[in-house]
Parts: C-alpha cells; structure tokens; sequence
C-alpha cells in the first residue's frame, strides 16, 4: 500500500514539474510551484528525487519513454519496411508536434543547463535513433532499400526532424509538424532509397 501511495506521489510531481519546467525552462521553474500543483511538500519532492536536476531529468526521461513506447507500438502494427518507416517518422514527427510541452523539454528548455543537459539529450536521442536505426536495417535486410550507414541516417533523420519542430517552437510563421509532415516523409524515405508512392499514406 505504502508502495503504491509513493508511485502515485511521485507521478504528480512528475506531471506538475512537467508542466513548470516546460513553461519556465530550469533555472525559471520554482520548486515551490512545483509543491503546489502536485499537492505535496518541498520535502516530500525531495525525498523522491534528491535535487531540481535530477527531478528535471526524470521528467525528460519520462516523456521520452512515452513516445518510444508509442513508437514501437505504431511500428509493430507495419507490415512492409516501408510502412514501418514511415509510420516511426511520423509518430516521432506528430507526436512532438501534439505536445509542446515534451518538445519544449527535449529540445529547448534545458540548454542553460550546459552538458549535463547535452548528454541527457543526446541519451534520449540515442534511443529514438536506435528506433530508426532497427526499422531501417530491416528494409536493407529486405532489398527494399540499399545498403547503407543505418545509424547515421538514423541520426540525419533525427536532426531533421529536430530542426523543424525547433523552428515551429520558436518562428510564428514556421509550418507546424502536421503540415511539414507529409513533405519531411517523403523525402527523407527517398534519401535512403525508398521508392515512395505519388500518393502517400494521409494523415
């Protein structure tokens, strides 16, 4: 019982602290805040997670394994290389897309945080490449494409991606993921060989 009220505690800091952080970045976010929306105490926080970094990385980790699972998930109801690259593109894509707060925190709000924000980011992207590296060793293992430098493309294709959810985040004029995605899809699918169809999966 005591187990299960823990969890439960440390998931409303988790979401309140979601929340602060993503709106406020980490050096603006106020633990007291954080109190507040999670109903708890400072010491209650503290005792869950012993430091504002840690507490700002858990939350990182969080939302990242949220859309890994949803990446995995979207993948395994593929059936082609082609449908399971397209599919892991774009679940990345809109999911980023449909939460600003998870792309703020991924891409945006720790960077005054210096390396030890770097090297969580650059941890959480490593696992999203490993995604498209696996999806995409498996069209080469198909013939559907050549072969090729799986995990660089992996990492091209993250880097596109990142780029164009960053200038959404910070340009008003800047096309949102929804209407990039169509464009990004096609030709990132075509940098690696993918002979893609005039007509596309719609979204």
């Amino acid at each position: 019982m005591k187990t299960h009220v823990n969890q439960a505690t440390q998931e409303r800091i988790l979401q309140a602290a979601g929340d602060v952080f993503s709106q406020k970045g980490y050096h603006g976010a106020n633990v007291d805040e954080i109190v507040r929306l999670s109903e708890t105490s400072k010491g209650g926080i503290y005792f869950h997670f012993s430091s504002k970094e840690i507490l700002f990385f858990a939350v990182m980790d969080g939302l990242a394994s949220q859309l890994v699972g949803k990446v995995d998930r979207a993948v395994s109801r593929e059936k082609t290389p082609l449908g399971k690259c397209e599919v892991a593109l774009e679940t990345v894509l809109m999911t980023l897309g449909n939460h600003k707060k998870l792309a703020r925190l991924l891409l945006v709000q720790g960077y005054s945080m210096g390396k030890g924000f770097e090297n969580k980011r650059r941890q959480i992207f490593s696992r999203f490449a490993g995604q498209i590296e696996g999806v995409l060793n498996q069209a080469v293992k198909s013939g559907d494409i050549p072969t090729l430098d799986s995990k660089l493309a992996s990492y091209v294709w993250l880097g596109a991606i990142s780029e164009v959810v960053m200038l959404w985040l910070q340009s008003p004029d800047a096309r949102s993921p929804k209407e990039a995605c169509p464009y990004m899809r096609d030709m990132l699918l075509r940098s690696v060989g993918f002979k893609v169809p005039a007509a596309t999966r719609s979204n």
